[in-house]
């Protein structure tokens, strides 16, 4: 059952990559702008088992690693956003409070945004890539969270609603 469900979630999961890559790369917002599919992952990531959110993690960092404002090395977003997707669907998962709350789902998937961004700044810098001057890199992380503060309300209830028409297994009667 899983794999139908992953399945029927792979188109969605490059519709999303392509309309990142097509329109949102393309807008020069200040302060470094946001990914609509970091927003999808992690929202997905919180309304998920942690198994199911740790392949939509792998799924979403493997396309942003194919993204071509990807800086780093290969395979780096695709780690990064792994070990967030199963972090945050595993801190959220038991907590009924989060899952049905917007707003607890709007902060969790804020926080992850700017925690998965920190992990890429700072694991990038282990690899030895360059990222600017650490203010610069502090109002792209200070803009970045607010881009996503300001864009997952409006995007929350758009993907909860597909990831409830995938993954409810609820019945129709």
């Amino acid at each position: 059952m899983l794999t139908r469900q992953i399945s029927i979630a792979a188109p969605i999961f490059l519709l999303i990559y392509a309309i990142q890559e097509a329109v949102v790369s393309q807008f020069r917002l200040p302060g470094g702008g946001f990914s609509i599919l970091l927003i999808f992952a992690l929202t997905w990531a919180v309304l998920s088992e942690t198994e199911v959110a740790a392949v939509i993690g792998f799924a979403a960092g493997f396309l942003m690693d194919l993204s071509q404002s990807a800086a780093g090395p290969f395979g780096q977003w695709t780690l990064i956003m792994l070990m967030a997707g199963y972090a945050i669907s595993y801190i959220g998962y038991g907590d009924d409070n989060v899952r049905s709350n917007a707003i607890g789902i709007i902060f969790f998937v804020v926080i992850a945004n700017l925690l998965v961004e920190i992990t890429y700044v700072a694991s990038g810098a282990l690899l030895g890539v360059s990222s600017g001057s650490f203010i610069q890199v502090l109002i792209t992380l200070f803009g970045m969270s607010i881009w996503a503060l300001l864009v997952s309300p409006v995007l929350l209830p758009v993907f909860s609603r597909l990831h409830a028409l995938i993954f409810d297994s609820r019945s129709a009667l």
